[in-house]
């Protein structure tokens, strides 16, 4: 037996709702159906969602996104007739690509080529999979201004920045980090997933200054975070800092923060009402 959730919400919420259900522990969503300006989105999940966990995590999103507690509706609850659910939602899940990389589920048939590298990564949290528009600028950037040396990904999430930068240059050093234990366990099973176990150092916290400097720094974490870590990550950067995670509207907040601490130019890229800042 499988559960569901319905979330009855306005449209332009879909995207902080897919994120939020996927954050209390959905293996999937999809969008049942719109009607007059309002959309349902299902969350499925192996056992009885934890209503309040998912109200906590719909709650944060919206804050996140910009968004008012008023652009969810309704939360209805139901049970799923037995079936390969999780089958049928594994057949629809691409591959996304970005630049030489390539993100895809474990059960893709997707094969190394030597102008592309494979990044394995089981679907679970929204952010950190490669489909959300942070993961993809950040992997965009690792691309083009990592050129091998050191990289520290602060907020690590599932591992898969600090994947891609093993991947992309074996013999470099590649720290990350994340104040969650959960997720460091996710980027552990993922860094073996990929063969790159050995290359990454992984630890529970954040950056602080005791934490080595680093050519490239990527922080994929949320504005407010951000701002408050400035000046940290600022200085555990000696190349370039990567900053994601944050909204069109949220912008102007950072490089402010980026004009006060010394940072008076920045590379700016945007996917959808997502940008990155490259210092």
């Amino acid at each position: 037996m499988w559960f569901a959730l319905d979330v009855t919400l306005t449209a332009r919420a879909r995207e902080a709702v897919e994120y939020a259900l996927m954050e209390a522990g959905a293996l999937g969503t999809e969008v049942a159906c719109e009607r007059g300006g309002f959309v349902t989105v299902a969350g499925y999940f192996e056992s009885p969602p934890e209503i309040e966990r998912v109200r906590a995590a719909l709650f944060e999103a919206l804050r996140i996104y910009g968004l008012a507690s008023s652009d969810v509706r309704e939360l209805k609850p139901r049970e799923v007739e037995e079936r390969d659910w999780l089958a049928e939602w594994k057949k629809g899940w691409r591959p996304t690509e970005v630049g030489r990389f390539v993100v895809a589920p474990p059960w893709s048939e997707v094969a190394d080529a030597e102008d592309r590298i494979v990044i394995r990564v089981e679907p679970g949290m929204a952010f950190g999979t490669g489909t959300h528009e942070t993961t993809r600028l950040c992997l965009a950037a690792v691309e083009k201004h990592f050129r091998g040396g050191s990289l520290l990904d602060v907020g690590t999430g599932t591992g898969i920045l600090a994947i891609a930068a093993a991947k992309l240059h074996p013999g470099a050093r590649v720290e990350a980090c994340d104040t969650d234990p959960l997720a460091v366990e996710v980027a552990e099973e993922n860094a073996r997933r990929n063969g790159v176990a050995g290359r990454i150092k992984l630890r529970v916290g954040t950056v602080d200054d005791s934490t080595a400097s680093a050519d490239v720094v990527c922080a994929n974490l949320t504005a407010d975070v951000i701002l408050v870590l400035l000046p940290a990550l600022l200085g555990a950067t000696c190349g370039r800092l990567v900053l994601s995670g944050i909204l069109t509207t949220q912008a102007d907040a950072v490089r402010a923060r980026l004009r006060e601490l010394g940072i008076n130019g920045c590379e700016v890229t945007q996917d959808g009402e997502w940008v990155a800042l490259i210092a």
